[in-house]
């Protein structure tokens, strides 16, 4: 039995090639060369991706790049705008691929997959939704550090701060949108204790109770600087303050 060669591919590819060239001069066809090269993307992208019945996981990242490659070239006009879409979602699923089959090893293709599926989100937001894109973009990632975080929480705990970060900012750019700039520091700071208190409650980590204390009462009183008694919380923290300083000093006096 003869062995595969390599120039029964070039050779096929040569001959299909040259019919669509050929319907494309007859007036049969349009657009062969885009048929042509988005097949042949096609087919190379599925060739690395039928290695993966054999557990050559790496072969997911070139085949589905290649497959979206193809799907681009081929893609009608009525669905351009997609097209950044589709190729980022192409992408992502090999990422998306690779976690899924092995969560315990490969957990670091959860912030990759996660980022280019906000993006690809970002790309459809857009088109109906623009001032939301970049609260789907932050969120997005967010929320692929939340899992993260869950894959094993004593070990990755860490990932519960850019994940709180992140779902802030997100919020904040929609409250922005709402109540003004000025004023969302307040929801930010209220956001960032949240965090510090997931990381207390969830990963058992004591140390959190302090920022979240701090971050609370900043964001406390940043959301009641929206409200008429702002002033007057102002001046009794303040009047507080000043007592608490002056009892110490009184009591250290005696």
């Amino acid at each position: 039995m003869k062995r595969f060669d390599s120039r029964i591919v070039l050779g096929s590819l040569l001959i299909i090639g040259g019919g669509l060239a050929l319907a494309e001069a007859m007036g049969y066809l349009k657009n062969a060369s885009d048929i042509f090269w988005g097949g042949a993307f096609l087919a190379a992208g599925l060739a690395f991706l039928s290695l993966l019945f054999g557990g050559h996981w790496w072969s997911a990242f070139p085949g589905f790049t290649l497959v979206a490659l193809g799907v681009l070239i081929i893609l009608p006009n009525s669905l351009e705008d997609f097209g950044g879409a589709i190729f980022l979602g192409d992408i992502a699923l090999s990422f998306w691929y690779v976690y899924f089959t092995s969560r315990n090893d490969r957990w670091w293709a959860l912030i990759p997959a996660g980022v280019l599926t906000a993006l690809a989100l970002v790309v459809i937001a857009s088109l109906r939704f623009e001032e939301y894109a970049a609260a789907v973009f932050l969120g997005g990632i967010g929320l692929a550090f939340f899992m993260v975080s869950f894959t094993n929480m004593a070990e990755r705990w860490w990932a519960l701060i850019p994940a709180g970060v992140l779902s802030t900012l997100a919020g904040v750019t929609i409250a922005a949108e709402k109540i003004g700039e000025f004023q969302t520091a307040g929801f930010f700071f209220f956001g960032l204790a949240v965090t510090f208190l997931l990381v207390a409650a969830l990963a058992k980590m004591s140390w959190a109770y302090w920022p979240a204390l701090v971050l609370g009462i900043m964001g406390f009183l940043g959301i009641a600087s929206l409200l008429d008694f702002s002033n007057y919380i102002w001046a009794i923290a303040l009047i507080a303050a000043g007592g608490f300083v002056l009892v110490r000093y009184f009591k250290a006096g005696k």
